[in-house]
């Protein structure tokens, strides 16, 4: 059903077959499950909820899903989205979290968005993917994924890491920071635009590079075609000072000499939203750029 539609607004489909969907909250949250309490009885007159799962564990039962519901905030749906091993299965977000730029449907609103999806009317979008690999050597030591970022970052909190950059083997920069962000346009609203990274429109073809806090001004974020390979090298780390992390979430030690590898993940997530959704207002509402808008 909701596999395999159109990227453009879907016209219902034919079939009686109620949806399979596996329902994902990060329910050790006494808010988030109260109100997962709350909203299955409502998944559940529509579609045969397969599994509720509240841990992310790794290997989820997705086999014959048509759907995955994440409820919470941005966080669960990354954490989703790796314990998915992303794959194609569509996902949607019911915010129970802050800001909300992934689960972007309202608990309020649920059940009419719901009503609008499962008959067909809803906007589907694919987000690309990183992946990163450490090679120490020549030897891939790991490799993993990211939705938002790969970040390179230091862990003492006195000490600043010296990195150097490549993009297709070519030398970019040398640089001495607290790290570098490469980030998607998914990631565009996170971490990197803490760092005074640019938002990129999340349709965009490109990746940024953003500098975490350089002891040079002359550092800057960068834009580049997400067709580029990556090159970070690792130049200093005499104190154990550096790692790799995705999302917030997969972390691992590096150290001097390697190099980390990041790349676009060819096979895309794929986000459900109402076919109201426009995400400039989604900035506007989120970053607070304007209460009432003119209008002539």
């Amino acid at each position: 059903m909701l596999n395999g539609m159109s990227s453009k607004t879907s016209s219902a489909s034919n079939s009686t077959k109620r949806p399979r969907v596996l329902m994902l909250a990060d329910a050790a949250k006494p808010h988030i499950r109260e109100r997962v309490a709350e909203l299955r009885p409502v998944l559940e007159k529509h579609v045969d909820v397969v599994a509720m799962v509240d841990d992310f564990s790794a290997g989820l039962p997705t086999a014959e899903v048509d759907l995955a519901v994440v409820l919470g905030g941005d966080g669960s749906m990354l954490r989703a989205a790796h314990a998915m091993g992303y794959q194609q299965l569509p996902v949607l977000g019911v915010n129970l979290g802050h800001l909300g730029f992934l689960t972007d449907i309202s608990p309020d609103t649920m059940q009419k968005h719901l009503n609008d999806i499962l008959a067909g009317k809803y906007l589907a979008e694919n987000r690309f993917l990183l992946t990163a690999g450490i090679f120490r050597g020549n030897e891939q030591i790991n490799q993993s994924q990211a939705f938002n970022d790969v970040v390179v970052h230091k862990c003492n909190v006195g000490r600043m890491i010296q990195l150097e950059t490549y993009i297709n083997d070519v030398f970019v920069s040398r640089l001495r920071a607290d790290g570098l962000i490469v980030s998607t346009p998914t990631g565009s609203t996170a971490y990197a635009l803490s760092a005074g990274g640019p938002i990129l429109h999340p349709q965009l073809q490109a990746l940024v590079m953003v500098p975490i806090c350089p002891h040079s001004m002359n550092n800057r974020p960068i834009v580049i075609e997400d067709k580029n390979q990556i090159d970070i090298v690792v130049c200093d780390n005499a104190r154990d000072n550096t790692q790799i992390t995705c999302d917030g979430q997969i972390a691992y030690s590096l150290n001097a000499g390697d190099r980390i590898r990041v790349e676009k993940k060819k096979r895309p997530i794929r986000l459900i939203h109402p076919v109201q959704h426009n995400h400039y207002e989604l900035l506007r509402a989120k970053l607070h750029w304007a209460e009432n808008p003119l209008r002539s």
